[in-house]
């Protein structure tokens, strides 16, 4: 397998958001990984809207453009 979703699963702090930068980065990490669960999703992009789906791709595109180098993307998100 290429992708890992362990820190959701080992996680036992606050997940809130606005309390502290770090629980902040933590809950951010919890919430996208507990999005991208299969069953959530086969079950949410059907109900999502084309703009809906488009905003998502959006931000995350731009979010991966903005703060990672070429070979970043390449290693960390595309796992090649």
């Amino acid at each position: 397998m290429k992708y890992s979703h362990q820190f959701v699963e080992n996680y036992d702090d606050l997940v809130g958001f606005g309390l502290d930068r770090k629980t902040d980065e933590n809950t951010i990490i919890c919430y996208l990984q507990m999005f991208s669960d299969d069953a959530l999703m086969k079950k949410l992009v059907k109900k999502m809207s084309d703009d809906e789906l488009e905003e998502i791709f959006s931000l995350i595109t731009k979010t991966l453009r903005k703060h990672l180098t070429e070979p970043e993307y390449h290693s960390l998100f595309l796992k090649e």
